[in-house]
């Protein structure tokens, strides 16, 4: 066992860190306080100081401490400077999630969203994390693959870690069975890119009316026929706004009923199935894709069918993620503010947990970004006067 002698430097000796690495003469006081605490047994290093040591150390009551240490009480100064000493000494800070307890919180806000690599919602997370800055809040966050199941599992694993509110974006939040012991937990819900929903506050854009828009710039360049390629229709109401938007416009337009083509995750991940699918629609001119991931795919399936946007397909897509304007045939989509939307849900939660009075708040701003892969319609006439359909350069792939 080491020995301490006032004429040694001090170094830290089984756990002790109250002393830097220098060489000095400890005064006797020192010495006394950590044999009295000690009592020169070997130190057990597992041992969580608490305020009860701090008390014992500073000789004072353990309220007395709590008050000096919380800042919460007089205290007199020859008291306050025992206790602080002794915390020092002992190196014992307050436990945040100890405290957070106390008050029946536990400074967590869970966040549940479809995807962690598609960068609308990490841009959305990342406001969301500004918004929480200096709040004393962290965020526990899980993902979905946009599947109902996996959404509600999720939330009910955060309701089990004692979160103080959810921000959520997921498949049918009315009908989850999550949410709703989420209600009878007192749990506060803000939801993000949802239209908005009875019961419920959300942060969104207008997705219907952004379709339309897309629809009057298919219009104005003499676009008839169109289509809306969409993933998880069924399963996102986000996907099912935009098309009742887009399908309006077309309507208010005189144009046709735009064609509606719901992908597989098989095709919307597979070039050749994709160009296989756009094949058999063979008049269509543009097409307006759910997001700016599907319109991506699209271009890139044109391209293995030898085709070229805008020159022999228009696309358009929605949300407007930065990858989009870094390709060669800039995307031309529908661009939106995923991290004002994250603050936004942020904002939402943090007054709906402190009791404020909250109202719906407006749908935020979109505009359209033309980009490069919309165009006039290259129109191929033959003798018949009929639009003559893609040719059939993509090989089957059907087994």
């Amino acid at each position: 066992m080491a020995v301490l002698s006032p004429n040694r430097p001090v170094l830290q000796i089984l756990g002790m860190t109250a002393f830097r690495r220098q060489s000095y003469n400890c005064n006797e006081s020192a010495i006394k306080k950590w044999k009295r605490f000690h009592s020169w047994s070997p130190v057990d290093l597992t041992k969580k100081i608490t305020i009860k040591d701090v008390a014992r150390e500073a000789g004072c009551g353990i309220a007395t401490a709590s008050r000096v240490l919380n800042k919460s009480g007089p205290a007199s100064a020859e008291v306050r400077e025992r206790v602080e000493s002794a915390a020092r000494d002992l190196g014992f800070s307050f436990s945040a999630i100890g405290r957070a307890l106390q008050g029946g919180r536990s400074m967590t806000i869970g966040c549940l969203i479809p995807s962690l690599t598609n960068p609308v919602f990490a841009e959305a997370v990342q406001g969301v994390q500004e918004a929480l800055l200096g709040t004393g809040y962290q965020l526990l966050i899980s993902s979905s693959s946009y599947d109902r199941d996996a959404d509600n599992k999720a939330i009910m694993t955060l309701l089990a870690k004692e979160v103080d509110g959810l921000i959520v974006t997921m498949v049918a939040p009315e009908r989850s069975e999550a949410l709703k012991r989420a209600h009878q937990l007192g749990v506060p819900v803000s939801l993000m890119f949802h239209d908005v929903i009875e019961g419920f506050y959300t942060t969104h854009v207008d997705n219907f009316e952004a379709a339309r828009e897309v629809a009057r710039r298919f219009y104005d360049l003499g676009h008839k026929n169109t289509a809306f390629v969409s993933l998880r229709f069924s399963t996102s109401d986000r996907s099912r706004n935009r098309y009742a938007g887009f399908h309006a416009g077309c309507r208010e337009c005189g144009l046709p009923n735009p064609e509606l083509i719901e992908l597989g995750e098989t095709a919307a991940n597979t070039p050749e199935v994709l160009a296989e699918i756009l094949a058999s629609f063979e008049v269509l001119t543009a097409v307006f894709a759910s997001n700016d991931f599907l319109a991506i795919a699209v271009q890139n399936a044109m391209r293995l069918m030898g085709k070229s946007v805008p020159r022999d397909l228009s696309v358009v897509g929605f949300d407007g993620i930065r990858i989009g304007r870094l390709l060669d045939v800039p995307l031309a989509t529908i661009e939106t503010a995923p991290e004002a939307m994250g603050r936004q849900a942020a904002m939402t939660i943090l007054d709906l947990m402190q009791g404020k009075d909250v109202v719906q708040t407006p749908p935020l701003p979109f505009h359209f970004r033309a980009g490069a892969t919309l165009a006039r319609p290259r129109m191929e006439s033959r003798d018949d006067d009929q639009v003559a359909p893609w040719p059939p350069s993509v090989p089957s792939i059907k087994t």
